[in-house]
Parts: structure tokens; C-alpha cells; sequence
């Protein structure tokens, strides 16, 4: 197999246009809790319908799965990351979807590669996520283009989820793949890829993120990969304390095997969880290479299993 055909494949133009897409024009948010004035359908849902559309056109049969969910509050208390709270009492639910695309594997088709980021924006503030995480929702896409007529040994799962909202609907995918009797080789997280502070424009930074023995395994092996096929990453690896994130949400699955890739630790945009948070402001260049690092990832795991 040669990897690099692959990886030469990863477009930042094609990552650039869907950003746009998704947190500038025609969708300004991606939330549950705001239509577009004259729109039948809430923003969220427009991108689930878009991320679903260029997974058919390119051969897949995406599905969608069901959580109820509601969006934060806001607490004026805080400092503005973290201003999000318990939804009120009376805040309405909302059907929620995770957005799959699925390739069954030739050789062990109940062994799961998956590859995850969360595609909703701040359900608590009018904040176009660019980078968190419209960016990392375009990676998936992007992978799951090159790799649509590639036949894998092991099924690979791309979903689209949602934690902006709460309670995060890759809880509820990790859950439906626990009570199906499938094991998850690999949980990739792709969140804020490319992120840096300001000081740090120009360089190619990526943190591999873990919180389990199985977890460092797998940086390590993002490590190995970043030399090898020569991305040029400033590559390294972080424990974290606690499961946390989409990944977290396999871990406490009882899937051990995940890890989240981004930009810094600790997380350094200056327009987190913020209006600035906007599509100009993405290093598409480093988030490209970040991609091509996942999709090595994938393609190493499904050739050799895990490290």
C-alpha cells in the first residue's frame, strides 16, 4: 500500500471551502437552537444535511443517529470560555443527530476504526466555531473523501457528533457501539487542529492528547508516524487526567484505545468559545498536515493493527 499516494491526497483548499461553509456562508453556527430567518430547519441540522450530501456523493450511505439534547445556559459569572451552564429548567429538547459513514472491512469487519469530531458550535453563545470545530469536522470529511474506494481489513467508522449541546451525542455513539458486541481498535479525535496562539503563527503544531496506558500507545505511534512519512509536525504527546472530549466518551465505553489530536495544550485561541472564533482566522496549512497524520494513522492501524 503506498501511504503517501494517500496522503499527497489531503486538500487544505477543499479543508478552507468547507470551513467557510460551515462557519461563515451559507452557516454562520451550527447549533439546535437557532434557525436562519426563513429556514424550516436549525443550522445544525443544515450541516448535518451538507456533511451527509458529500458523503453520497462520494459512494458512502450515510446514517444518523438519535439524542435528545438541549442547549447551555449562560453564565455571565465567568470568564467568557467557560461560560456555559446547566440548560434552565424550562429549556426545550431538542433531536440531536451524530452523522456516520461506514466502510466494512474485508478481514475483520467487527474491529472499528473511528474517526470522530464533533461538529456543532456553541449552543450558548452566537460563536461561528471555526476552529472549534468546524476545522477538525472538515479533517473527517476530508479523510473519509480519499479514502472512498478504499477497501479496509478493518471497518472504518466516520462520525460527525455533537458536544456544544448537552449531553454530547458521542456518548451516545460509543454507547450504540458497546451494545452492538463491536470492539474499537482506535478512536481518533480530531478537535481545534492547528491551533496556536497568535505568537505561535507559522509553525506546524500538533498535540496528541492521552488519558490511558492503550492511549499513550497510540501517540506514540502519531510520534513515529509524523518521522516517517516526513509531515513536518511539531509532534508531541500530552496525559491528560481524565477522559475528556469525544475520545473520553470511548474511553468511559470501556474503549481504551483513544486519543484526541490538536493544535496546544492548553487549548491557546484567544477566540475560544467566542464570536471571533471565524474562518479566516484558521491555519488551514497546519490542519492539512494534521489530516494526513490522522489519515496515516488510520491506514497504519488497519494494515498492522495496533501498535
Amino acid at each position: 500500500m503506498d501511504i503517501h499516494a494517500y496522503l499527497s491526497q489531503i486538500d487544505a483548499a477543499r479543508l478552507q471551502q468547507g470551513v467557510f461553509y460551515l462557519s461563515h456562508s451559507p452557516l454562520p453556527r451550527r447549533v439546535m437552537n437557532w434557525n436562519i430567518p426563513g429556514h424550516a430547519l436549525s443550522t445544525l441540522e443544515e450541516a448535518d444535511a451538507w456533511i451527509a450530501a458529500q458523503l453520497a456523493s462520494w459512494g458512502y450511505a450515510p446514517e444518523r443517529d438519535d439524542t435528545q439534547v438541549r442547549a447551555f445556559g449562560r453564565d455571565f459569572s465567568k470568564p467568557l470560555s467557560q461560560q456555559y451552564a446547566a440548560p434552565p429548567a424550562d429549556a426545550p429538547w431538542y433531536t440531536a443527530h451524530n452523522v456516520l459513514a461506514k466502510k466494512v472491512g474485508s478481514l475483520q469487519p467487527d474491529q472499528l476504526i473511528v474517526i470522530i469530531a464533533h461538529k456543532d458550535s456553541q449552543s450558548w453563545i452566537a460563536s461561528p466555531g471555526a476552529n472549534d470545530n468546524a476545522i477538525g469536522s472538515m479533517a473527517v470529511l476530508e479523510i473519509a473523501r480519499v479514502l472512498a474506494d478504499y477497501q479496509p481489513r478493518h471497518s472504518l467508522w466516520f462520525i460527525w457528533c455533537n458536544e456544544e449541546h448537552t449531553p454530547w451525542t458521542s456518548v451516545t455513539a460509543a454507547q450504540n457501539i458497546k451494545a452492538a458486541g463491536l470492539d474499537v481498535l482506535a478512536a481518533l479525535n480530531t478537535d481545534g487542529i492547528g491551533v496556536k496562539a497568535p505568537k505561535d503563527a507559522g509553525r506546524l503544531t500538533n498535540i496528541t492528547r492521552y488519558t490511558s496506558p492503550e492511549g499513550e500507545r497510540l501517540a506514540d505511534m502519531t510520534i513515529e508516524l509524523n518521522k516517517r512519512y516526513h509531515l513536518g509536525l511539531e509532534q508531541s504527546k500530552f496525559r491528560g487526567e481524565r477522559p475528556n472530549d469525544d475520545d473520553g466518551s470511548f474511553i468511559n465505553a470501556g474503549f481504551p484505545w483513544a486519543i484526541c489530536n490538536t493544535g496546544s495544550i492548553p487549548y491557546a485561541d484567544p477566540n475560544y468559545h467566542a464570536e471571533g472564533d471565524t474562518a479566516d482566522k484558521v491555519d488551514y496549512a497546519n490542519a492539512a498536515v494534521t489530516a494526513k497524520l490522522v489519515l496515516a494513522a488510520v491506514l497504519h492501524l488497519d494494515e498492522y493493527g495496533r501498535p
